[in-house]
């Protein structure tokens, strides 16, 4: 009938995707790329562990990706679905393709389980697999992977190669380098936010891309700049009185740091600029802009009063800090410096 032609037109096919990362411990940043293209193009998602090859697997691989998707917030649908669990889909599969090699092809090895390319293509053709995003070092494979899933009579899905995120010199991102993986990232104070944020920006690039982990830093600035008082309290770890210093952090280990410097009160040391100290113990209290203010404006030694606060030459804005540390707090530790230098 005429009409049901019409409506077949406006079924949506649903697109089934999967992210299939092997099991060797927390995510490179091209691995995060591939699940955040995955994620956001599919309708569905599969998460399968690529476990195959004994020799690689990690021990607690599978539970480093799972806690790095989950960082990312990046959900799926089914899975984890582990392919040492399948080997017998794999075998079956086998037998009926007509033996352990396909061509030059090794598909069963030895002891009869199988290889990446006979699970991988089962696994998609079991799963309903309509698109395959991967990186461009996978495009090798399309074509045996074409061919099997002609041998075993199933559909294969769409293969869509994306660009590789590389290194120095448009070498190979080493694990081992700085933020190559989502662990080292989050490691480094870098919010969820951030490297989501970045990974969205490539967008499915068609050739391989630098690694700009200066993008991610400025980012991460950004992030934290957008959350309330107490996300950054939570995601630093901090506690909220200690909030207004860590404020102008640059990533969330940096805003730890900077809510150690109010929190711990800094060793007994002398000051070599008593009168300075002097003059904020008569301003303290009051606005600690307008303290600021006014301390400069007498030709006071600003780093002399961090030093007597923190402990340090460097860290959070002073105002920051004066607006962290109750008065008390901060007349004491003044107060210290002073003792410590008459002594």
């Amino acid at each position: 009938m005429p009409g049901r032609d019409v409506r077949a037109r406006y079924i949506r096919v649903v697109r089934k995707v999967r992210f299939a990362p092997s099991p060797t411990g927390s995510l490179h940043v091209g691995n995060a790329l591939s699940a955040v293209i995955n994620h956001r193009e599919g309708d569905w998602m599969l998460l399968r562990i690529d476990d195959t090859d004994p020799a690689r697997n990690v021990v607690g691989g599978e539970e480093a990706i799972l806690r790095d998707l989950r960082w990312l917030d990046i959900g799926w649908d089914d899975g984890p679905v582990r392919q040492s669990e399948r080997q017998e889909q794999y075998r079956e599969a086998a037998a009926q393709i007509g033996g352990d090699r396909f061509g030059r092809t090794t598909l069963l090895r030895e002891d009869g389980t199988a290889t990446y390319h006979l699970a991988s293509v089962v696994d998609d053709a079991d799963f309903g697999i309509t698109r395959v995003y991967r990186g461009n070092d996978h495009r090798p494979n399309e074509a045996l992977h074409r061919q099997l899933h002609e041998a075993l009579g199933t559909t294969p899905p769409e293969y869509v190669h994306h660009g590789l995120i590389l290194g120095e010199g448009g070498k190979k991102l080493s694990k081992r380098a700085a933020g190559a993986t989502v662990e080292s990232l989050r490691d480094l104070g870098m919010p969820a936010e951030a490297v989501r944020s970045y990974l969205e920006e490539l967008g499915i690039p068609r050739h391989d891309v630098h690694y700009d982990l200066p993008r991610i830093r400025r980012l991460a600035v950004e992030a934290i700049e957008a959350m309330s008082d107490e996300e950054l309290a939570e995601r630093a770890e901090i506690s909220a009185s200690a909030v207004p210093a860590a404020r102008g952090a640059r990533d969330l280990v940096e805003a730890r740091d900077y809510a150690a410097q109010v929190l711990e009160p800094p060793a007994p040391q002398p000051t070599d600029a008593p009168e300075t100290l002097e003059r904020f113990k008569e301003l303290a209290g009051g606005d600690s802009r307008a303290v600021v203010r006014e301390l400069k404006a007498v030709g006071g030694d600003l780093r002399a009063l961090r030093r007597a606060l923190t402990g340090r030459d460097r860290g959070p804005e002073l105002t920051a800090i004066l607006a962290a540390l109750p008065k008390e707090e901060a007349l004491r530790r003044v107060d210290q410096a002073l003792q410590h230098t008459h002594s």
